[in-house]
C-alpha cells in the first residue's frame, strides 16, 4: 500500500493497487509520502502496539499524541496480508483501538502537521 499528497491542497490519497499512470491532483503531480520520512518526534507520531494473544492494542506514540483543533491524528490504519481497516478521527477524541493481530501486520499513523508513520509488528 503507498500513500500519495497533494503539496497544494493537501488531500492524501491510499493507493491499494498500483498500476500504469501518474496520479495528479490540481493540475500537479503527486507525491509519494513514505513513512517516518519527517524530523518529527518520534515518541509521538509512531504507532505504538501491544500484542496480546490474538489483538493487538494501538495507541499513537509512547506518549500519547496531541489531539487538538492544530494538532492531531487524522487516521490509523492496519494493513493485513488480505485486508484494510481504516478509523479517521478529528481532534478531542482518543485514541485506543483493538486489532486483530497478524504477524507481519503494519499500522499507519497520519498526522495533520508531521505526515505518515509507520509499525511493522512481527
Amino acid at each position: 500500500m503507498k500513500f500519495y499528497r497533494c503539496n497544494k491542497c493537501g488531500n492524501v490519497v491510499e493507493m491499494l493497487d498500483q498500476k500504469d499512470g501518474i496520479l495528479s491532483c490540481c493540475g500537479e503531480e503527486m507525491k509519494e509520502l513514505i513513512p517516518n520520512s519527517t524530523d518529527a518526534s518520534n515518541e509521538k507520531h509512531v504507532p505504538f502496539c501491544q500484542v496480546e494473544d490474538e489483538t493487538v492494542l494501538v495507541t499513537v506514540g509512547s506518549q500519547k499524541h496531541p489531539m487538538d483543533e492544530n494538532h492531531y491524528i487524522m487516521y490509523v490504519i492496519a494493513e493485513y496480508s488480505d485486508s484494510i481497516i481504516k478509523y479517521e478521527y478529528h481532534p478531542g477524541e482518543e485514541i485506543d483501538i483493538i486489532f486483530d493481530y497478524e504477524p507481519g501486520m503494519k499500522v499507519y499513523a497520519y498526522c495533520n502537521l508531521h505526515g505518515l508513520w509507520m509499525k511493522e509488528i512481527d
